[in-house]
């Protein structure tokens, strides 16, 4: 790590769609921050037709020179350690929202959040959920009430034909992340459908 580097945790859920406009952005963060890929057990060990996981993780490891983190006892030190300064989830499923607002940790990821809260800093996260407008609604709510969260602007992505569906605009990563290090939200939280 060059210490001059903020440390990123960027940690994947199984919204295995959009993994094509994360991993962009992933690559672009380390070129600021030391990164630190954390996978839901999902990602680890799934093969959709999106992509077949070993792909995904080894994309991840090759960007950021880091194993990538995916078991309870791999990111449960990441807040007695202090281990970053900023944690992203991205995309973050409807399901992982639903347990951090609830307070259950896991998985890798949610432990990972809870971990990392216990050290009062931000934790961004890019909703990737087909009911983000009905059940998922209240969790991202709740989540944006509370402190040291922060969103990735979000939409709805196919208002006709997932009417209840948003998906956070992947490209405005960096600079929600670079917002959240300020302690601010990156406005407007709402987008217009594409």
């Amino acid at each position: 790590m060059e210490p001059d580097k903020q440390r990123l945790g960027v940690a994947l859920c199984g919204s295995f769609c959009t993994f094509s406009q994360v991993l962009p952005q992933i690559k672009g963060l380390c070129e600021r921050y030391d990164v630190i890929p954390i996978v839901s057990e999902a990602v680890y060990a799934t093969d959709t037709r999106f992509g077949k996981a070993r792909d995904h993780i080894r994309a991840l490891e090759e960007m950021t020179g880091r194993p990538v983190l995916h078991t309870i006892a791999e990111t449960e030190p990441i807040g007695p350690k202090k281990m970053l300064d900023a944690l992203l989830v991205a995309p973050c499923t409807g399901n992982t929202l639903a347990k951090i607002a609830a307070g259950i940790a896991d998985t890798s990821v949610t432990l990972a959040v809870k971990a990392h809260l216990r050290n009062e800093r931000p934790v961004i996260l890019a909703p990737s959920t087909n009911d983000a407008l009905a059940a998922a609604a209240k969790n991202i709510g709740a989540l944006l009430a509370r402190r040291h969260f922060y969103v990735v602007p979000f939409g709805q992505d196919e208002p006709r034909g997932k009417p209840r569906s948003a998906v956070a605009d992947m490209r405005r990563i960096p600079q929600a992340v670079a917002a959240a290090l300020r302690g601010e939200q990156l406005q407007p939280v709402l987008i217009g459908a594409e």
